[in-house]
């Protein structure tokens, strides 16, 4: 049969459209999709010479493409991998925060029945935390971003080579900054950088001093650092401001629950004009960048007509003003990430022991027992370092198809495989989540 051939025998569009069964579905979108499955068949015939996809197919796949659209593609699901700060499940677990349905006093004054501006609302709390006031933006390369445009656009930013970093799906620092119009000005070398690097680069072209935490990354060895306190201690001596750029945003001291990141408050103790972090990853709550620091400065940063492209949404705004008053009233539980970091090994392995015990005794080809293992921050925060926890460790026919099984649950359970073993780590699994991932591993018997 000729190509030609091939494309006569393919259905109308209103005769497939007609035997699709989508309730609630406009007949609009219908027809689309219809088209869209004729059109794909109409391709391959062209391309491939082959015979096109049945019409059983092409009813089946339009009805399949018209249930996805009409499901929620940003779903809830199970991370069971120990990875506290998943990136690709949304890094910092967000807690209870209702959505104001219909209107908000965003941009209102509710006192005074004037206009007022979104960044009251977590403005306060920022300043009580780090005892300096700060503005949000939307992820912490935004932040970045404004900072170098205000205070370096068209002139030079002193930064060590070594800081350059690579952030994640490819982005790097030196981009963003060129972008921003400030010029680069690198010192030292990848490993080693001193405080006379700086002093020796200054021109009356320098308008700042740059300090990035290597957040994702550590160099080991023969290295060299000047301390915070230097670089401020020359940025004042030559009026140049000092600018950290913190990454993660540690501003609960993690080092007792073994997480050595450095702390945001530290920072602007030790004399850092401005510093700027993340606001999901350490610091536990959705996607924002945080600018803090000097008050002039950072109302040169609020004034920058950029910070209006880079603000929050209200929903954003809404998440983090939570998350701050959880942590300025030291309310560590609400908290999910922190929650999750501050968890003993020992109360993981509780968890895990009652989480078996709630499956059935009799297991057909599941075989599960607990071993001990690392749990890991993740997120592009803390690299080589790993806190103990206690591992669901489960031997399958298959653990592959055991993964895929798991995934394909409702919700989604997100589990790894070491060893030829399903391994799930309850660490960044919600207490409120163990029923469904109890049951989960019930259907994998």
């Amino acid at each position: 049969m000729s190509d030609s051939e091939k494309l006569r025998e393919l259905p109308a569009v209103h005769e497939v459209a007609e035997r699709i069964s989508a309730p609630g579905i406009p007949r609009r979108l219908v027809v689309a999709e219809v088209r869209r499955a004729l059109g794909d068949s109409r391709r391959e015939i062209r391309s491939s010479a082959a015979n096109g996809i049945p019409t059983e197919a092409i009813e089946a796949g339009v009805e399949r493409a018209l249930r996805a659209l009409a499901a929620p593609s940003l779903r809830r699901v199970i991370n069971a991998t120990g990875v506290v700060l998943h990136t690709n499940l949304g890094r910092a677990p967000l807690g209870l925060a209702a959505v104001h349905a219909g209107y908000s006093n965003l941009e209102y004054d509710v006192a005074t029945g004037l206009r007022g501006k979104r960044d009251v609302h977590t403005g306060a709390l920022i300043e009580r935390l780090l005892g300096a006031p700060g503005i949000a933006v939307n992820n912490n390369a935004a932040a970045i971003y404004l900072a170098l445009n205000e205070l370096a656009a068209g002139y030079e930013v002193i930064v060590s080579r070594g800081e350059l970093i690579e952030i994640g799906d490819g982005f790097r620092i030196p981009d963003i900054m060129l972008r921003s119009g400030a010029l680069l000005r690198e010192v030292g070398t990848t490993n080693r950088t001193r405080i006379a690097d700086y002093r020796e680069a200054i021109t009356d072209r320098t308008r700042l001093l740059l300090r990035v935490h290597p957040s994702n990354f550590r160099i080991e060895g023969f290295t060299a650092r000047p301390p915070l306190e230097e670089l401020v201690a020359l940025g004042r001596a030559r009026g140049i401001p000092v600018y950290e750029d913190l990454g993660s945003g540690c501003i609960v001291d993690l080092r007792p629950f073994g997480v050595d990141e450095p702390l945001v408050s530290d920072s602007l103790q030790a004399g850092a004009d401005l510093v700027s972090f993340s606001g999901d990853k350490l610091l536990g709550g959705p996607q924002a960048g945080i600018l803090a620091g000097k008050p002039e400065i950072v109302a040169r940063l609020r004034r920058n007509p950029m910070f209006r492209a880079l603000r929050l949404d209200k929903m954003i705004y809404q998440a983090l003003e939570t998350t701050l008053r959880h942590l300025l009233l030291e309310q560590w539980d609400d908290v999910p990430a922190l929650r999750m970091i501050r968890q003993s090994a020992a109360e993981i392995r509780e968890r895990a022991e009652q989480l078996l015990a709630s499956l059935p005794a009799a297991r057909p080809g599941l075989k599960a027992e607990l071993i001990p293992g690392e749990s890991v921050i993740g997120g592009g925060a803390t690299p080589q370092q790993s806190i103990p926890t206690w591992l669901i460790a489960i031997e399958c026919a298959d653990e592959g198809a055991a993964q895929r099984r798991l995934r394909a649950n409702e919700p989604p359970v997100i589990a790894r495989v070491e060893e030829k073993r399903l391994v799930l780590d309850l660490r960044t699994v919600l207490p409120e989540e163990e029923t469904e991932l109890a049951a989960a591993l019930q259907a994998l018997s």
